[in-house]
């Protein structure tokens, strides 16, 4: 009796040591399935950083180029004068000019500006500066 006994707890024991190393299995299973789930998100995770700082190293170099470029908008941020005669006569230097129109540039210079004009025309800028509303 004593033997039988014995037998039926060795066979307790054998299907417990069974039952436990199938759940073993499994557990290394879902160990291994954790590691590779684990290792593809430290993948996905490092191409997003990489993709991350590329986006913002361009987005700090746009924004550096902008504060530049207001910078040197609100350096220019003033209006013109109209330019002055002596720019007209120095066409007469230049080689491509034709010899008439020197001379007609000669004579132009040489009138006197009031003469022949009762009314002045009102005081023009050359260049009016544009960008008041960006700065």
């Amino acid at each position: 009796e004593k033997i039988e006994v014995l037998k039926a707890d060795i066979e307790k024991y054998m299907a417990t040591a069974a039952k436990l190393t199938k759940e073993i299995a499994d557990h290394d299973e879902d160990i291994s399935v954790w590691k590779g789930d684990q290792k593809a998100a430290t993948n996905v995770r490092g191409i997003e950083k990489a993709d991350y700082d590329a986006m913002h190293k361009d987005y700090s170099e746009s924004i550096d180029a902008l504060q530049r470029a207001i910078a040197v908008l609100k350096k220019q941020a003033y209006d013109r004068k109209q330019s002055s005669f002596a720019q007209v006569t120095a066409l007469q230097q230049l080689s491509l000019i034709p010899e008439s129109a020197k001379r007609a540039i000669e004579a132009f210079v040489q009138e006197d500006p009031a003469e022949g004009l009762e009314v002045s025309a009102p005081e023009a800028y050359g260049y009016e500066f544009q960008s008041h509303g960006v700065i």
